[in-house]
Order: structure tokens, then C-alpha cells, then sequence
């Protein structure tokens, strides 16, 4: 009876991972760049590449420039591994649109830091990119090797992960937002960061980078609800309402 129970809990607990798994959608399935384009709304033709759902830009190929999600996000968590070339430079934008003819959007940063000794921390690895610095460092892998990133977002909630350790949060709209928004480069633009929605982008930097195992689960749920674990399988910590 004891070991019937057991049973009957595993194959309880392997229905539910596998419920849990299909709510992760792959950005870069199969060999296409399907639902990617250039910031004007036209196929991909050059620079990036997907390859069984490894993406590479290689600059020697033709610049492809920036490509954006050819749909709109709002509350998510996205998951990805990204490999750096030596002096690389790349980042994740989210929750793009454009102001005043702009295309702009938070963005976590992708560099080898090792290459920039004296940057400004705001624009390091994990950042959100040039507003908040990282509170965390030295788990950046070296260029060449892969490191794992994270970025949840949940109504005014930013967090940013890198390698399994939260490294930067940031509450949209706060105190503390409009005044370093003040000191950033976005100090002109209203209401930056500020939308609910808005596309992904991977930016072109003109050097070579490398994406690898990138899903995207979208959250709709909102009061007390709080994100699940990601496929990483590290902690999360609770964001309380997403509003």
C-alpha cells in the first residue's frame, strides 16, 4: 500500500513538471529566425543565424543590426544561455517601443567585462543598462564559455540574474527609479520604461555573440501571485504583486 502511494505521488509530481514545461516557449525554434525581424518590420537576411535553435551573430557575415520579437510581451520571465566573443558587447532589450521616433527599452547588458576595466558598472554585465548597476559580480564566466541569464519582469518588478545569482532589481516608477532615469541617458524620454508591453530585442553592437536555450514563460496572472522556478531550477524571490 505504502509503495502504491509512493507511485501514485511520483507520477503525480512528473504530470506536473510536465504541465509546468509547456508553458515555456522557445524564441529560436528550429533552424529559422520565424518570428524575429529588423527594427523596420523586414525579414532578417544577414548577420544572425539559427542553427538548431543556437543563434550566433557574426559580424564578418554583414551587419544584421538589431532584430526585434515580431509580437509584444508584458509580464514574463525569460530564460537564456549567451556566449561572448573577447571585447564583446551585446544586450537583451525588453519591453520595446518607441519614443518620439525612438526605439528604445530596458535592457540587460552582455559584455566581457574583463576587456572594460574603468566602464561605468551602470553598463556591465547584468546591468539594467545604464540606470542600475549590479549588486553582485564575479560570477561572470570568461568570454568563450556560456554564461546563463534571467530577466523577470512582473508588473513594475525588474529582476536580473546571471549565472544563478540575482545581481539586479529594480521597481519601476519608484523614488529611486525616477531619480537614477534622471542620470541616465534617458533622462529626455518620458515615460521610459514605463510600458507594460513592448517587443524583445538581441542588439547588433558589430561583434560576435552567441545565444543558446532561450525560452520565454508569460505571466498574466496578477494579485499574489508570484513567478515559478525557472528551468534553471534556482531561487526565486517573491515579487509580490505584479501590478
Amino acid at each position: 500500500m505504502k509503495r502504491m502511494l509512493l507511485l501514485n505521488a511520483f507520477i503525480a509530481c512528473c504530470l506536473a513538471n510536465h504541465a509546468n514545461a509547456q508553458h515555456w516557449t522557445p524564441l529560436f525554434p528550429g533552424n529559422t529566425l520565424a518570428g524575429w525581424t529588423t527594427q523596420d518590420g523586414k525579414p532578417v537576411k544577414s548577420g544572425w543565424q539559427n542553427s538548431q535553435g543556437t543563434v550566433r551573430l557574426d559580424p564578418s557575415s554583414g551587419r544584421g543590426g538589431n532584430i526585434i520579437t515580431d509580437r509584444d510581451f508584458g509580464n514574463f520571465e525569460l530564460v537564456f544561455e549567451w556566449k561572448s566573443s573577447q571585447a564583446g558587447n551585446s544586450g537583451i532589450k525588453y519591453r520595446v517601443k518607441k519614443f518620439d521616433g525612438r526605439i528604445l527599452g530596458c535592457e540587460y547588458q552582455m559584455l566581457d567585462d574583463e576587456a572594460f576595466p574603468t566602464l561605468n558598472p551602470k553598463q556591465k554585465t547584468a546591468s539594467l543598462y545604464d540606470v542600475y548597476d549590479p549588486q553582485f559580480s564575479g560570477n561572470l564566466h570568461p568570454y568563450g564559455q556560456f554564461n546563463q541569464g534571467r530577466i523577470v519582469v512582473c508588473g513594475n518588478r525588474i529582476e536580473h540574474w546571471l549565472n544563478g545569482q540575482l545581481v539586479t532589481r529594480a521597481c519601476v516608477g519608484s523614488a529611486e527609479w525616477n531619480a537614477r532615469i534622471a542620470k541616465s541617458k534617458f533622462a529626455d524620454v518620458d515615460g521610459f520604461g514605463k510600458n507594460k508591453w513592448g517587443r524583445i530585442m538581441l542588439t547588433d553592437h558589430n561583434s560576435q555573440i552567441e545565444f543558446r536555450n532561450v525560452f520565454i514563460r508569460e505571466s498574466t496572472v496578477r494579485s499574489h501571485s508570484r513567478p515559478r522556478a525557472s528551468i534553471f531550477k534556482r531561487r526565486l524571490l517573491s515579487f509580490g504583486r505584479c501590478r
